[in-house]
C-alpha cells in the first residue's frame, strides 16, 4: 500500500468541466488539493474529462477513488438527442402519455398545445393483463402478440423499449415477464421497465419516466463506457462511481441500466457538499446557491438534511407543462441566470438578463471569442468587480473593447451609459436570484434569517453578499474551491439508493406492524443489492421517511421516521410530526384522519468518503495576502476603493474588512462595505454582513 490516497471528482457542466483532487498523506494526515477547469466538449463529453485530468496533472493510474457527475442525460433530453423508443403498456392505456395532466400552467390559453410526447402513437403498443392497485391479478398476462410487436419495433429502427404496466408499482410480475421474454426474442435491444425505476403510483408520471429513461439509455451507456475505457487506457483500474440526482453516488453498472437517475447529478453534488460543509462548520441550516456559466440553482438544507423529492419536471415554464421525471432528485429551483446570461431589451424598453446564455463558445464578449452580446460576466468585469488583469485566473486576456461595445449596444436602446447598463444587469441578475432563493425558503415556510447562505460555482461569490443582505441571512460562506465545489461534493457523497413503495394505510390499530414490515422488506432488498456489489450488510445504513396526507387529499407530505422499530405508540408521535410539518409548509392543519400513502427508504454506505482535516487558526493579519487596491462599483453602494487580496495566500485565522475583493484562479469574492470576513480552519471564507 502506498503512503498516499488520491481521490478525484470531475463534474461536466454546461460551460466548463471541473476537477478537484485530494491527495492525502497517510503519515501526516495532510491533504494536497488540486483544482482545474477546462472547456466542456460536446458531444464527446468524456474528452473534456480527460482534458481536465491532463490540465490538473493527474495520472489516472494513481487514483484510488474516482467520482463523476455529468449533464449528458439532461442534455440528451433537452436537445432531443436520444434514440427511437417503443412503449409496451397495459391494454387500453397507450394514450396515457398523450392525455397527460390537466394542470397546465397556461390554463386560459385557448390555443395551448401540449408538449410533444417522446413516443409516437404507432410505437405505443398494448398487451392484455391487469392488476388492481393492491397488486391483485384480475386479467392474466397474454404474451402471444409480443413477437409481432417486437418485429414492428425492429423494422422501424427502435433502439430502446420502455415497459410500463398499470399498477406495476404494487406487483411488477407482468413487467418482469415481458422483459424476460424480450431478452429471449431480441437480446440486443435496450429495455427499461417502470418497476426498476420507481414503485410509486401516478400512471402518467411513471410512464413518462420510463420512456425518458429508455430514450437516453443507449446514449448514456455509450458515454459512460467511453469514459471508463478512456480512463482505463490511461491506467485507471479502480471503480468509477457516478453521481446521481439524489445526492449519492452509484456504481457504473447500476447507473448504466437506469441513467435517468443522474438527470441532475451536477447540482445534486453541490448541494450535498453544502450540507456536509454546514455540518463541518456548525451551520446545519443552509441556503445553498450554485451560480455557474449558464444557470443559477438553489436549495434549502434543514438540520443537515438535503430534501429529496420525486415530483420533478423538466422544461416546465409559464407556457408549457413540461415533462415529469419520477426519480429521487434534490429539491431545487433553477433559473437561467449565470455568468454567461445575455442581457437584452424587450419591445417596451425593459432590460432583462437571461435565460439565454453565451455558453462556452463564443462566451461573454470579454472572452474575445467573437461574442457580441453583453452578459453578467461582462457587467462584473466593467464595474471592476472582476480584475481585468486577472481575468479567468490570468488564463484569458480580457477584451475590454468588445465588452464596452456590447454594453454600449444595450445602453443605446435604453438611452443610458455603459456604467448604468452594467449596474442594471447586476441588479436584475441579483433580483432574479433572490426570487429563486425565496421560492425554496419563504414560500415553504422557512425564515431566511435562520439560515446561512453558502454560495459556490464560478459566479456565486460575486453575488452572494448582495443576495444575503437582501434576504437577511445569518452570514454568507464561500467554500474553499468554490468554483469546483460540485466536484468536491462528490468526494463527500455516500453510495446511495432511494427506495419508494406506494402502500395506502390508515393510521389505526395494526398499521404499525404493516408499515414496519414494509420498511423491513425494502431494507432486505437494499442489503441484497449492496451485497451483490461487494458491500457487507453491516456497512449499510438506513434513513426512513413516510409519505402522509390527510384523508382524501391528492398529494403528500414527507416526514422523517426515526426511533427504531415502528410501534403503535410511535405511530401516534409520527402523526403529530406530520401535523407540525404540514402546518409549517401550508400555515394550517386539519382535524381529519391521516393516512400513509407510501414509504421512502434511503440506503447508503461509505465508499471512499473524504475526511476533512481542520487546521489551527493563525494570525488575523491578512496583509501578507494583499495584492493592491482598485475602484470597484458595488451597484447599490456606489464606487469604493477596495483592497484586493490573493485568495491563495489567505490562511486560517486571517481577517478582512470590506470593501474588498478576494481573487483566486477560479472565482472572485466581492466583499461589500461594512462586511467583516474571517477564514476558518478548512479555508472557507465567512462573511459577516454589515448593517
Amino acid at each position: 500500500m502506498s503512503g498516499k490516497t488520491i481521490r478525484v471528482a470531475t463534474d461536466v457542466g454546461g460551460t466548463f468541466t471541473d476537477l478537484v483532487c485530494f491527495e492525502t498523506d497517510h503519515a501526516t494526515g495532510e491533504a494536497t488539493i488540486t483544482t482545474a477547469k477546462s472547456d466542456t466538449t460536446p458531444p464527446n463529453f468524456e474528452q473534456g474529462v480527460l482534458n481536465v485530468l491532463d490540465k490538473g496533472g493527474i495520472d489516472p493510474a494513481s487514483v484510488d477513488f474516482f467520482a463523476h457527475g455529468t449533464t449528458v442525460v439532461i442534455n440528451a433530453l433537452t436537445e432531443r438527442k436520444g434514440v427511437k423508443v417503443g412503449l409496451i403498456t397495459t391494454e387500453g392505456f397507450r394514450d396515457t402519455l398523450e392525455i397527460a395532466r390537466g394542470n397546465r400552467p397556461d390554463f386560459f390559453n385557448l390555443h395551448y398545445e401540449k408538449p410533444d410526447v417522446f413516443v409516437p402513437r404507432y410505437l405505443r403498443r398494448e398487451l392484455p393483463g391487469r392488476f388492481t392497485y393492491k397488486g391483485e391479478e384480475v386479467t392474466p398476462l397474454d404474451l402471444s402478440t409480443l413477437p409481432e410487436i417486437l418485429k414492428i419495433f425492429r423494422d422501424d429502427g427502435v433502439e430502446a423499449i420502455a415497459v410500463c404496466f398499470l399498477h406495476s408499482y404494487a406487483n411488477p410480475s407482468h413487467e418482469q415477464a415481458v422483459i424476460a421474454e424480450i431478452a429471449k426474442l431480441w437480446p440486443e435491444v435496450a429495455v427499461v421497465s417502470s418497476h426498476q425505476i420507481t414503485r410509486e403510483w401516478r400512471e402518467y408520471e411513471r410512464s413518462n419516466t420510463t420512456v425518458m429513461s429508455a430514450y437516453v439509455q443507449p446514449a448514456a451507456e455509450r458515454y459512460l463506457k467511453r469514459l471508463n475505457d478512456g480512463l482505463k487506457t490511461k491506467g485507471f483500474d479502480g471503480n468509477l462511481f457516478i453521481m446521481q440526482s439524489n445526492c449519492g453516488v452509484d456504481s457504473l453498472d447500476s447507473v448504466s441500466k437506469i441513467p435517468i437517475t443522474m438527470v441532475e447529478s451536477g447540482p445534486a453534488s453541490g448541494f450535498w457538499g453544502a450540507a456536509e460543509l454546514g455540518k463541518l462548520i456548525g451551520e446545519p441550516n443552509v441556503l445553498a446557491l450554485d451560480i455557474g456559466g449558464t444557470t443559477a440553482k438553489c436549495s434549502l438544507i434543514e438540520g443537515g438534511q438535503v430534501r429529496i423529492m420525486t415530483d420533478y419536471w423538466i422544461e416546465r415554464d409559464r407556457t408549457s407543462a413540461g415533462y415529469p421525471i419520477m426519480v429521487p432528485v434534490v429539491d431545487l429551483v433553477e433559473i437561467g441566470n449565470g455568468g454567461g446570461s445575455i442581457s437584452w431589451v424587450d419591445d417596451f424598453g425593459k432590460l432583462h438578463v437571461g435565460p439565454k446564455s453565451a455558453g462556452a463558445m463564443p462566451g461573454p464578449a470579454a472572452y474575445g471569442r467573437g461574442g457580441t452580446e453583453a452578459t453578467t460576466t461582462d457587467a462584473n468585469l466593467w464595474l471592476g468587480r472582476i480584475n481585468r488583469d486577472y481575468f479567468c485566473g490570468g488564463s484569458v486576456e480580457a477584451d475590454m473593447a468588445a465588452t464596452e461595445k456590447a454594453l454600449n449596444a444595450v445602453g443605446g436602446k435604453l438611452g443610458v451609459s455603459s456604467d448604468e447598463v452594467a449596474r442594471g444587469i447586476i441588479r436584475i441578475a441579483n433580483n432574479n436570484m433572490v426570487n429563486a432563493l425565496k421560492l425554496v425558503s419563504l414560500n415553504r415556510g422557512f425564515d431566511p434569517r435562520d439560515f446561512t447562505l453558502v454560495a459556490f460555482g464560478g459566479g456565486g461569490a460575486m453575488h452572494a453578499v448582495a443576495l444575503g443582505m437582501e434576504l437577511g441571512v445569518k452570514k454568507v460562506v464561500i467554500p474553499a474551491g468554490a468554483s469546483v465545489f460540485s466536484a468536491w461534493g462528490m468526494m463527500m457523497s455516500d453510495l446511495r439508493r432511494d427506495y419508494f413503495v406506494t402502500k395506502l394505510a390508515d393510521l389505526k390499530d395494526g398499521a404499525a406492524a404493516m408499515i414496519e414490515n414494509l420498511f423491513s422488506e425494502s431494507e432486505t432488498l437494499a442489503k441484497e443489492q449492496f451485497a451483490a456489489e461487494g458491500i457487507d450488510a453491516p456497512k449499510v445504513k438506513f434513513l426512513r421517511y413516510g409519505k402522509f396526507r390527510y384523508q382524501n387529499q391528492e398529494h403528500t407530505t414527507e416526514v422523517l421516521i426515526d426511533g427504531g422499530t415502528i410501534t403503535q405508540a410511535r405511530l401516534q408521535e409520527i402523526e403529530t410530526d406530520f401535523h407540525e410539518t404540514y402546518e409549517r409548509e401550508y400555515t394550517y392543519r386539519l382535524k381529519a384522519p391521516v393516512e400513509l400513502v407510501g414509504i421512502h427508504l434511503v440506503a447508503f454506505a461509505e465508499v471512499g468518503k473524504l475526511k476533512m482535516q481542520e487546521k489551527p487558526l493563525g494570525n488575523s493579519d491578512a496583509s501578507p495576502a494583499t495584492k493592491s487596491t482598485r475602484k470597484v462599483d458595488y451597484a447599490l453602494e456606489g464606487v469604493h476603493d477596495a483592497t484586493i487580496y490573493d485568495g491563495t495566500k489567505l490562511q486560517p485565522g486571517m481577517q478582512v474588512k470590506g470593501p474588498a475583493v478576494i481573487e483566486d484562479p477560479g472565482t472572485t469574492i466581492v466583499i461589500h462595505p461594512d462586511n467583516r470576513v474571517e477564514v476558518d480552519g478548512f479555508g472557507n471564507i465567512h462573511i459577516h454582513l454589515g448593517a
